[in-house]
C-alpha cells in the first residue's frame, strides 16, 4: 500500500517509558476504509500504539521514535494546534471504559455538542442538534430526550454508544477503538461490533481496533496484527492469519481462546447433592421502588461437578451466587448445604471474586489475606498458619516465597491465583467463581480456567461457575443454568443447552457469540439482524 492512499501511516514506530521499550520497530499501513486489527496481551504494547497515533504520549515523559503520519498529519512533528485538530476532527478514539471518557457531572448530549462546537465553531443550537444527530445514528432510542441523560443513566452498552457517537460527531476519517468491548456482555459486545461494522460501510472511515480478544477481530477487521513484547509476530488478512497463522506465538494465542463450540469432557459428578437453592427470592429497595433481582430460582449442585450459570449484566447470576454462598439473605426461599436450611456465611461454600484487586486489601500482603479463612476457624499456632499459606500459595501455581508481596505487585492472573489459594483455605465443598477470568488475557484465561478443573479433579470440589462469556462456560461446565431478569430460563446438560437452545434467549445469546472464522462471523451478523428475543 502506497503512502499516498494511506490513511495511517507507521514506520520503524519505537516507544520508551524509562528502561522500558513498550513497542519496538512497529510498521504498518492502514488504507481509507479498512480496518485493522492489533492483537496482543496485555503489555503487548498495542494501547501505546493506538496513543502513539494521536500524539497522547507527548509530555508525559515517553520517547517517542520512527515516523508516525495520520490523515495526511506528520504526528511526530506536528505543533500542539496541529495535534488538536488531528484529534477529534480526523482521528478519534473510543476508549474501553466509557466512565472514565464521560464526565459524570454533564448531560451526555452536552459533551457531545461541546466536543463539535469545538472543532466547528457553530451556535449551541446547531452542535446540541448535531449531538443528537448522531447519538441517533448509533441506537440510542429517543436521542433528544437521552441526550439530555447523564453517564449514570446510560448502561454499559449505551455509554459506550455515546462515546461512539462523539467520535462520530466531527465525521472522522480515521476511528481508533481501544478494547471498546472488554466489559460489556455478549450480546451488547456483538450490537457494538455490528454498529462499528456499518459505520464503516456507510461512511467509509477506517478503523484501527485494539484487542485482546482473537474473536473480536475476526468479526470487525480486514487485517490483523499480533503483537508480542513490542513487536510484530504476524501481520496479514484475518482470515489466513486466524485460519493458517504461521508464527508458534499466533497458534498459541488462537488455541487458548475458548470455542462454544467444544464440549467439556466428562466429569467425575456423583448423585451425592451438597448444595441446593429452593425457590430463592431476592428483592432490593422498598415500596415502588422494590426491585427482583432473583425470582423464585431452584437448583442442586452435585458433588464433583460444574454448574454453569450465564446471563447477562442484571439478569441475577451474581445476587445468585451470593446468596449460596451466604453473603446475601434470601428475601424468600432458602439455601441448603448436605440437606439442611443454611443462614449465613458457610465456610464450606467459598466465593472466586471477579475483581480480586477490589477483593484484597492492598495494605496486606496476599499472604496474610490467605490465612484469614484459617484465622476464621480458630487456627493460632502462626507457624502452621504459615505452612498452610505456603503450601497454598504453591498449589495455584505460586511461589511460596510470595507471601510477604501485595497484591499490586502481581499480575491479573497471579491475583486471581491468590484469590482460589485464598477460598481453598477453608477446605470448602463447593467454590462459586462470579466471573473469574472475565478480566483477563485469553492465554492467562486458559491457565485459570485449566487450575480450577485440576483442583476440582483432586479435591472432589463442586464449581458454580458464573459468567457471560458463553463458551468459557461451555468449557467448564457439566450442567448450564441461564438467566433472564431474575429467573431461570433454561437449564439442563450443557451440550443440550448449546446445541439444541430452546429458548429465544438462549438463542439469541449465542447468536451473538464472536467467531474466528470471519465468512461465519458476517453470517451471524446477518442473522443477529432477524433474530430478537420474544
Amino acid at each position: 500500500m502506497s503512502l499516498v492512499h494511506s490513511l495511517v501511516h507507521v514506520t520503524d514506530l519505537s516507544v520508551e517509558f524509562g528502561d522500558l521499550r513498550a513497542v519496538d520497530g512497529l510498521s504498518f499501513s492502514l488504507g481509507q476504509g479498512a480496518a485493522l486489527a492489533l492483537v496482543g496481551e496485555s503489555g503487548s504494547g498495542k494501547s501505546t500504539v493506538a496513543s502513539a497515533l494521536l500524539g497522547l504520549h507527548r509530555g508525559t515523559g515517553a520517547r517517542v521514535g520512527g515516523s508516525i503520519e495520520v490523515a495526511g498529519v506528520d504526528v511526530q512533528e506536528a505543533s500542539e494546534g496541529e495535534l488538536r485538530r488531528l484529534r477529534g476532527a480526523q482521528a478519534a478514539m473510543v476508549f474501553q471504559d466509557p466512565l472514565s471518557s464521560l464526565d459524570p457531572y454533564y448531560a451526555v448530549g452536552d459533551q457531545i455538542a461541546e466536543v463539535y462546537r469545538v472543532h466547528t465553531r457553530v451556535s449551541r443550537r446547531a452542535a446540541r442538534a448535531r449531538a443528537v444527530e448522531v447519538l441517533d445514528r448509533v441506537g440510542i432510542a429517543d436521542a433528544r430526550r437521552r441526550s439530555r441523560s447523564r453517564p449514570h443513566e446510560f448502561s454499559g452498552g449505551m455509554r459506550q454508544r455515546a462515546l461512539i457517537a462523539m467520535a462520530l460527531a466531527c465525521e472522522p476519517r480515521l476511528l481508533i477503538a481501544d478494547e471498546p468491548t472488554t466489559a460489556l456482555d455478549v450480546t451488547v459486545q456483538a450490537q457494538i461490533l455490528d454498529l462499528l461494522h456499518t459505520l464503516r460501510e456507510e461512511t467509509g472511515m477506517g478503523l484501527l481496533l485494539v484487542t485482546h480478544d482473537v474473536g473480536v477481530a475476526a468479526e470487525s477487521v480486514d487485517e490483523v496484527l499480533v503483537m508480542q513484547h513490542g513487536r510484530v509476530v504476524e501481520h496479514g488478512p484475518v482470515a489466513a492469519v486466524l485460519g493458517s497463522p504461521e508464527k508458534p506465538y499466533t497458534r498459541e494465542l488462537l488455541s487458548a481462546v475458548p470455542r462454544v463450540e467444544t464440549a467439556r469432557a466428562p466429569s467425575e459428578a456423583s448423585d451425592e447433592v451438597v448444595l441446593e437453592a429452593k425457590g430463592l427470592r431476592r428483592e432490593f429497595g422498598r415500596g415502588k421502588r422494590v426491585f427482583t433481582a432473583v425470582d423464585d430460582v431452584s437448583l442442586a449442585i452435585h458433588r464433583g461437578e460444574t454448574l454453569g450459570v450465564v446471563g447477562e449484566s442484571g439478569s441475577g447470576k451474581t445476587t445468585l451466587g451470593r446468596m449460596l454462598v451466604g453473603l446475601l439473605e434470601p428475601t424468600a426461599g432458602e439455601v441448603r448445604y448436605g440437606g439442611h436450611a443454611r443462614v449465613g456465611v458457610n465456610p464450606a461454600v467459598q466465593m472466586v471474586f471477579q475483581d480480586p484487586v477490589s477483593s484484597l486489601n492492598p495494605r496486606r500482603s496476599v499472604g496474610e489475606s490467605i490465612a484469614d479463612p484459617l484465622r476464621a476457624r480458630g487456627e493460632r499456632d502462626e507457624g502452621r498458619i504459615r505452612a498452610r499459606v505456603r503450601e497454598l500459595l504453591e498449589r495455584v501455581g505460586l511461589e511460596p516465597a510470595h507471601h510477604d508481596r501485595y497484591p499490586h505487585e502481581f499480575s491479573g492472573g497471579q491475583r486471581q491465583r491468590v484469590g482460589i489459594a485464598r477460598a481453598l483455605a477453608a477446605d470448602p465443598r463447593v467454590i462459586v467463581c462470579d466471573e473469574p477470568v472475565s478480566a483477563l488475557d485469553v492465554t492467562t484465561q486458559a491457565q485459570v480456567v485449566a487450575l480450577l478443573g485440576e483442583l476440582q479433579r483432586e479435591l472432589g470440589l463442586a464449581l458454580v461457575f458464573v459468567a457471560h462469556d458463553l463458551a468459557v462456560v461451555r468449557q467448564v461446565s457439566d450442567r448450564v443454568a441461564v438467566m433472564r431478569r431474575g429467573r431461570i430460563v433454561e437449564h439442563g446438560p450443557a451440550d443440550e443447552v448449546y446445541e439444541s437452545p430452546r429458548d429465544p434467549y438462549t438463542q439469541q445469546l449465542l447468536a451473538a457469540v464472536p467467531a474466528l472464522d470471519p465468512v461465519v462471523a458476517a453470517r451471524r451478523r446477518a442473522a443477529r439482524r432477524e433474530l430478537a428475543v420474544v
